[in-house]
């Protein structure tokens, strides 16, 4: 089905990558199902899963990083790594956590966020975990940050993409 979609998308100007029809689908396949009380979807299953799924990549994602090639860029990535840090701590305390109305969900959005902003989906989803195992559930924070950050980030990114592709200039 989500290969169908795809295909049906190439050529078009809503040409997306596969995995944004993926995804799509089974958003629309698991709140369907739900809502009409066929389906439900086992929650503890999915957690374990997305677990699972984040310590592999996170592990293949560390093996395959090479550190000698690194070296000589240690000292401006470190500088960069530094800035970038306390931008995302000063945005996530003065504007995230305050926009979300400083409550305890706000915490864990705000951190999910700082991992986002310093990584990806994962990381934010690894900070979240990492709170929410030490002072209890969010549900709000595991509601909203994979969804936008796994689902309407990557859809606007291949939007833009699409957009600067059609520029003049990359003809």
């Amino acid at each position: 089905m989500d290969a169908a979609a795809a295909s049906q998308l190439a050529g078009t100007a809503f040409e997306f990558p596969a995995f944004i029809c993926v995804l799509f689908v089974g958003v629309v396949l698991s709140n369907g199902l739900a809502a009409l009380g066929w389906y439900r979807i086992f929650e503890r299953a999915v957690s374990l899963l997305g677990n699972v799924s984040l310590g592999l990549f996170l592990a293949i994602a560390l093996m395959s990083l090479r550190l000698g090639d690194l070296v000589s860029l240690a000292l401006p990535l470190f500088a960069i790594l530094v800035a970038q840090a306390l931008a995302m701590a000063a945005y996530a305390i003065f504007v995230i956590f305050r926009v979300m109305r400083s409550n305890y969900d706000a915490a864990v959005l705000a951190a999910g966020h700082c991992g986002f902003g310093l990584g990806a989906t994962p990381t934010a989803i690894a900070r979240m975990q990492a709170i929410t195992d030490r002072f209890g559930p969010s549900h709000l924070a595991f509601l909203v940050m994979p969804m936008v950050g796994a689902f309407f980030i990557d859809i606007a990114n291949a939007i833009v993409i699409k957009l600067f592709l059609l520029l003049p200039i990359c003809q």
